[in-house]
């Protein structure tokens, strides 16, 4: 090579992008779908044999699956507005009473403290709702527990309400 060769920066981007696209070309022409496992049998058995409304089994197809599982009783998901009384709406590892220095973990051992905390009852207040927190220290959570509504345990559950699909639109429609 007597002389220096020159090879334009737009001519290596064209053959590198020529060259990624028929790799691309033959991968996807050689690619073969793996065959779907066949379901063990018999089917995993679900941990426990009871579920409470927690579980939210809602419909049909989940009271379904979780029996194949080997679960035996299954309670309604608290939205099918058969738990009137107060229930726990929330558990959480957040817990007010650490937050707010009265955790009786937290006293365990402190001279001077020890056997002063008191699980006292505390409550969330938020408009004009009220909610009870109990405490579970052991797992370290706490229970925002509450009823539901007489408003809306009087209406029908949400599956009997007429089901309407969403539509969307393109444009604005016209008022």
């Amino acid at each position: 090579m007597s002389q220096p060769w020159f090879v334009p920066s737009a001519a290596i981007n064209a053959l590198r992008r020529d060259a990624i696209a028929a790799h691309e070309a033959a991968r996807l022409a050689a690619w073969q779908r793996p065959q779907r496992k066949t379901p063990a049998e018999p089917p995993a058995a679900y941990p426990e044999t009871q579920l409470s409304y927690l579980a939210n089994v809602y419909n049909e197809k989940a009271r379904a699956f979780y029996h194949k599982h080997g679960v035996e009783l299954i309670a309604a998901a608290y939205e099918a507005h058969e738990e009137a009384g107060e229930v726990p709406l929330m558990i959480t590892k957040h817990c007010l009473r650490f937050s707010f220095n009265l955790c009786p973990k937290q006293a365990k051992g402190v001279q001077g403290v020890q056997g002063q905390v008191r699980a006292e009852p505390m409550t969330l207040v938020s408009g004009g709702e009220r909610y009870t927190l109990r405490f579970d220290c052991k797992p370290c959570e706490m229970h925002v527990v509450g009823a539901m509504k007489p408003g809306i345990l009087n209406s029908p559950p949400p599956s009997a309400v007429p089901y309407s699909p969403v539509v969307f639109h393109k444009k604005r429609p016209a008022v």
